[in-house]
């Protein structure tokens, strides 16, 4: 039995005692309302592993690189623009889009786990139990939801400030275009994403759309996508003329598209397009501009946006 003290400690020893013990405690959890009700993060994470494109985007953002992620829609890692913010430190893929490897996000002990929207309830009892899981409250298409995904994001990662200040970035930026591209009237525009099988109209309410419209560009989807629906049928070359715009972005996913698209240029068809002779075809990174979000996402495309509209 160690000794009782004979006297009372002196002020320093008290002091001392106080921040050994602040040492020690864990760090103050935080609280975010995500789909799945009030959960509780550390207020600094060290160790995050994101299962969207949005959520790794905001991290990075936010200058924290997470340990894993999944890979971008069509590629076998992370999109192409994200590879401008990643040094020799890098996350793990432990996944695709609509398949985690649960066993890879386990290995890696993540403290904080950021879920894309409508993580299906078994899935995300399964994260749950690895580390606090963030689903976003998302329904729906919208093309404002991208900024709601992104604040609670950040508020996980406790880079509310950084995030915002990112986020008014995002609108100066679109208003300096709006303010040189919009004259009598504002330019229309469609944006198709070319599949090896042909072309898809994208939807107007998507998150590439809400940034174009925001720089000063009326985007339309030729109404051929049906109301909550990401995109339209594909398209027959025989129906292109639909897309006919004073821009068209033409988004391929991969070297398939890529391919596609050049042998569709080859065609009558295309080659009839107003768009096609005024030479304001714009071939674009789809893995940016139609599968993409978050803040530098957004500011990647209103650069692609000024590059392709500037005379």
């Amino acid at each position: 039995m160690l000794p009782l003290l004979s006297k009372p400690l002196r002020p320093v020893t008290i002091g001392l005692a106080i921040l050994l013990a602040l040492a020690v405690m864990p760090a103050q959890a935080a609280t975010v309302t995500t789909a799945y009700g009030d959960i509780e993060v550390p207020s600094a994470p060290e160790r995050v592993v994101t299962l969207h494109e949005g959520a790794l985007d905001t991290a990075l953002a936010v200058g924290i690189t997470p340990l894993g992620a999944v890979t971008t829609r069509g590629g076998d890692g992370v999109a192409h623009y994200i590879e401008a913010h990643l040094d020799d430190e890098r996350p793990a893929i432990v996944g695709v889009v609509r398949e985690i490897n649960l066993e890879a996000v386990l290995s890696l002990e993540p403290d904080l786990i950021l879920a894309p929207p409508q993580l299906p309830e078994a899935q995300y009892r399964l994260l749950s139990r690895m580390a606090p899981t963030v689903v976003p409250l998302s329904e729906g298409l919208g093309p404002e939801l991208w900024r709601d995904e992104t604040r609670l994001y950040a508020q996980a990662l406790g880079r509310e400030a950084e995030i915002d200040a990112l986020l008014e970035q995002v609108d100066a930026r679109a208003a300096e275009i709006a303010e040189r591209t919009v004259a009598d009237e504002a330019p229309s525009a469609v944006l198709v994403r070319w599949m090896p099988q042909g072309p898809m109209v994208l939807s107007d309410d998507l998150f590439t759309a809400g940034l174009l419209r925001a720089a000063g560009v009326a985007i339309h989807d030729a109404g051929l996508v049906q109301e909550g629906k990401p995109h339209s049928d594909t398209l027959s070359l025989e129906n292109l003329s639909r897309v006919d715009a004073d821009w068209l972005f033409l988004a391929t996913l991969n070297e398939e598209g890529r391919d596609a698209l050049e042998a569709a240029k080859m065609s009558p068809a295309f080659a009839r397009l107003d768009v096609v002779a005024r030479d304001q075809v714009v071939p674009v990174d789809g893995q940016l501009w139609s599968s993409a979000s978050g803040p530098l996402a957004a500011l990647a495309i209103l650069d692609g946006l000024d590059a392709a509209l500037t005379p």
